[in-house]
């Protein structure tokens, strides 16, 4: 049920209480038993994940984050006067200064008149609409904590809305997780509508690599982070310290496969699965692939389901790309 916190601020919760344990335990289940074993990038973020990333996207080695900002600098008025939006949705939390680079920018152009983030976390979205309606007190915000993998059935908004996909995300989802998303978003959008997506692009493994594997080791401490996770929520009894921090550069799929190697035999127990995972030392856990992207995939992909690439924009260096479509 809608719950309306003032007359311009709207938060609809899809998601059941024990939504995330329940999808937790269904993904470990799968995973754990799974060969070779993987584990969900999801659920790396937790508040300790969350504060993790955050610290990644401050590290040298890690361009994607500064990359889509000076696109989103140079380029906000453009996508603005190409969409004229009156309604911005954001898949994901709503409260970055990249959110707001395209609020201002599409208020500044006269047409912005609602703002939809949507989020899988209520605490995260709360405090992101908070914020954003303390800001922007003339804008109507209409939250939505929901999973985006399960709920673009019904965005909600003002036509023209304009659907923004933003950090590189796209890149957790193998290709055809990709074309069921883009599909999903879509269905729910009329033509003439938009999707913006960031794309971080191919480049050289010298570069790639150390934006997953940082001097620090903050990227080896957020991977790890995942099995605390486990440990936490499922009663597991991971030896976190006895895994190592991978990440490697895979040429023919093009994309960076993070993975926690295993530096000895083990059994871990998860009592809330009545699961033993066995670990031969050597064996590696895979947590994430990040999909990095050439033009011509990104407009093949999006044509795929419906919609048409308008513009493409890099950064200085040609690292990462926003790409504005169009749904025909």
């Amino acid at each position: 049920m809608p719950e309306t916190a003032r007359r311009d601020v709207t938060v609809d919760v899809l998601l059941t209480p024990d939504h995330a344990a329940r999808a937790l335990r269904a993904d470990a289940a799968s995973g754990l038993r799974a060969s070779p074993k993987w584990l969900a990038p999801k659920w790396f973020y937790d508040t300790r994940g969350s504060e993790l990333f955050e610290e990644i996207t401050r590290l040298p080695e890690y361009y994607p984050t500064r990359a889509e900002r000076e696109i989103l600098h140079t380029r906000s008025a453009d996508i603005a006067a190409q969409t004229s939006a009156h309604t911005l949705v954001e898949l994901g939390s709503g409260s970055s200064e990249k959110t707001r680079l395209l609020l201002d920018a599409l208020h500044d152009h006269g047409t912005l008149r609602q703002f939809v983030p949507l989020d899988v976390s209520e605490s995260a979205l709360r405090d992101a609409i908070s914020a954003i309606a303390e800001d922007y007190p003339e804008l109507t915000v209409h939250g939505v904590v929901g999973d985006f993998t399960a709920h673009l059935d019904d965005l909600p908004g003002e036509a023209p809305r304009l659907v923004a996909f933003l950090g590189g995300t796209i890149g957790n989802l193998i290709p055809a997780e990709r074309a069921v998303f883009y599909r999903s978003i879509r269905d729910v959008l009329e033509p003439g509508e938009y999707l913006l997506l960031g794309t971080d692009l191919v480049k050289s493994p010298d570069v790639l690599v150390p934006a997953y594997d940082d001097a620090a080791g903050v990227t080896a401490e957020f991977n790890r982070n995942v099995l605390r996770v486990l440990n936490r929520e499922l009663g597991a009894d991971f030896d976190v310290d006895a895994f190592t921090h991978v990440a490697v550069w895979n040429a023919e799929q093009e994309w960076i496969e993070m993975r926690l190697r295993a530096m000895r035999e083990m059994r871990v127990r998860i009592p809330e699965l009545d699961l033993v995972a066995t670990f031969a030392k050597g064996e590696e856990l895979g947590t994430e692939v990040s999909a990095k992207f050439r033009r011509e995939v990104v407009e093949t992909e999006l044509a795929a389901a419906g919609f048409a690439l308008q513009s493409w924009w890099t950064d200085s260096g040609d690292r990462f790309a926003l790409s504005l479509a169009r749904a025909h």
